[in-house]
């Protein structure tokens, strides 16, 4: 299927010092990551914001993938990143932000830190006790993409939910819940105060359950789910790279 416009994966090679592997969420696309991802490339960094599988064409084609292939696509970056830079970082925003932390719990001090954004962990709907039955009977339902107060902004995401696909996003949360205590880089973690998709206990139990000693939240006021797009964006990219530079000094 052809890839929406905007939805591309963008990577910029800089120096051999700092690279930075960034990934968006789950039904949204590069777009989401992309600014982040070109603040870094200002300054000289290598910089990779790949498509995740089943993203950015058309919702039915997620239902065809499951959580092992955006994890093998995020991983494959993250290997290409290491054998060309000196330090490498992880970031991501809502499941990208639980891929970071299974990328993390799997290749240890090969990351040298760790930033999440509005990570989901688990979700308090009451429907998902059903997700297993029901994605059977029903592919999609209507989508949580482009959750910005910034209008306007776009994160060229689906209007559906695929149900096989967040079945097997359920799935990965438990691996990466289960081996949370491997996650030992320092954590910078961004969490919206108004947030339409991932409830605030995710990025408590996330602090909560981390190895990591090194720990920082830092609590968006003007920003909504995707916030790498929102009012706050300006605040995420000064921050992350300000905690890039602090670890590789």
């Amino acid at each position: 299927m052809p890839i929406r416009p905007g939805a591309e994966a963008w990577s910029f090679d800089g120096d051999d010092r700092i690279g930075v592997l960034l990934l968006h969420g789950f039904t949204g696309s590069p777009a989401s990551m992309r600014p982040w991802g070109e603040k870094f490339a200002e300054r000289g960094w290598t910089v990779r914001v790949p498509r995740l599988p089943g993203h950015g064409t058309r919702w039915q084609d997620m239902n065809i993938t499951q959580w092992q292939d955006w994890y093998s696509e995020a991983d494959r970056n993250l290997r290409e990143l290491s054998n060309r830079c000196e330090r490498v970082f992880v970031c991501g925003l809502s499941m990208g932000g639980a891929l970071t932390l299974r990328l993390a719990e799997e290749h240890g001090e090969d990351i040298s830190g760790i930033v999440l954004v509005n990570a989901a962990v688990h979700t308090e709907r009451k429907d998902r006790h059903l997700l297993p039955v029901i994605k059977h009977l029903v592919g999609s339902f209507p989508g949580i993409s482009n959750d910005i107060a910034k209008p306007g902004a776009d994160e060229v995401a689906y209007d559906r939910t695929p149900l096989k696909a967040a079945h097997s996003m359920m799935e990965m949360w438990s691996i990466v819940k289960k081996d949370i205590a491997l996650v030992r880089q320092p954590l910078l973690l961004f969490r919206s105060e108004q947030d339409n998709v991932v409830e605030a206990s995710n990025a408590e139990w996330i602090l909560t359950h981390v190895g990591s000693l090194d720990t920082e939240e830092v609590v968006l006021s003007n920003s909504y789910h995707v916030a790498t797009l929102d009012h706050d964006a300006p605040l995420i990219e000064e921050a992350s790279a300000a905690f890039i530079d602090r670890l590789s000094a």
